[in-house]
């Protein structure tokens, strides 16, 4: 309850308030979208940098045994999105096969918002989850497009028109150049841009909460019949996921906030990559469905009480 407490009191979780209140309200308040492009190239650069820098050193054996596992994990965590659909929701193929996708794969702003929580409790977790949250994000859309088209008798193979965008995406690209760029420059070259990008990172963040609640507000306008049934796959799965991935990542040899993060990750859901991967390989399917559940439902549940009660999971088990 005093993680919860203390993360709902939080400056980013207040800012996505704001954003979701400014809607409410009907408000005039816009962050044109030149200043959205800007601040999310900001964010996902920064903690590739500051992940790059941790990573320095790391041990090879290890950063492997980690990658297999979040491979295996993406995988194991988009069977299980694409299953509940198929059973829960009573989706066909297609529909739970997009779903899937989205489930499956990872959101790089509420991996930002865990790396944050941890951070605020002085505890930061381990620079080598910047590589996995890349390691994550692959293997789900493959599978999740895999499963949709399974049977089907096709000649042109939509996987790898999606296997191009997500590697040349703005994400994965950042993140990896980012990685790149802080282990070759190392600590003392990054003193350099340490005000830039390490400075001002909450103030930032802070923006692109606020926008991010006015576009979450958005999509929960659009939620019709059955809402309620959407409503507990995107609060019930991702909270599965999330309590597995603790589990696993504490298994692994990770620490208590290294555990939460991964946790945070295997829990949420891409409404980023993944809808340009459905739209691309199933542009039959209710992408607007997948974007409303992960960020207007799953999105906002991880923030609010997800990442605390992950975190609560993982200092448990650390003893």
């Amino acid at each position: 309850m005093d993680l919860l407490l203390t993360n709902l009191s939080s400056p980013v979780v207040l800012a996505f308030g704001l954003g979701l209140l400014a809607r409410a309200v009907r408000s005039d308040l816009a962050i044109p979208p030149q200043i959205q492009v800007y601040l999310s190239i900001f964010l996902l650069l920064a903690i590739g940098l500051k992940g790059g820098v941790a990573l320095r050193g790391q041990d090879p054996g290890n950063l492997l045994l980690l990658l297999a596992m979040t491979i295996a994990a993406g995988i194991a965590t988009t069977f299980s999105a694409y299953a509940l659909a198929r059973i829960a929701l009573g989706d066909d193929r297609r529909e739970a096969g997009a779903l899937a996708a989205h489930y499956g794969s990872v959101s790089a702003v509420t991996f930002i918002a865990a790396n944050q929580f941890v951070e605020r409790a002085g505890t930061p977790a381990e620079g080598v989850l910047v590589a996995l949250v890349v390691a994550l994000e692959v293997p789900a859309l493959l599978v999740g497009l895999w499963l949709a088209h399974r049977g089907e008798d096709r000649r042109i193979h939509p996987e790898h028109h999606t296997l191009r965008e997500v590697f040349t995406g703005k994400t994965c690209l950042l993140l990896v150049g980012g990685l790149a760029i802080g282990v070759i420059s190392g600590p003392g070259g990054i003193k350099a841009v340490d005000a830039m990008y390490f400075a001002l990172f909450q103030g930032v963040l802070m923006l692109f909460m606020i926008d991010m609640g006015m576009v979450a507000a958005n999509r929960l306008a659009e939620l019709r019949r059955g809402w309620w049934k959407l409503g507990l796959y995107a609060t019930g799965v991702p909270l599965l996921h999330g309590l597995a991935g603790v589990l696993l990542a504490h298994a692994c040899g990770l620490s208590a906030a290294g555990a939460a993060v991964f946790g945070a990750m295997l829990s949420s859901a891409s409404y980023i990559a993944a809808p340009a991967a459905v739209r691309a390989g199933l542009p039959d399917a209710n992408a607007g469905r997948c974007i409303t559940a992960a960020l207007g439902l799953t999105f906002p549940f991880n923030l609010g009480i997800g990442i605390p009660l992950y975190a609560g999971f993982a200092h448990w088990l650390a003893g």
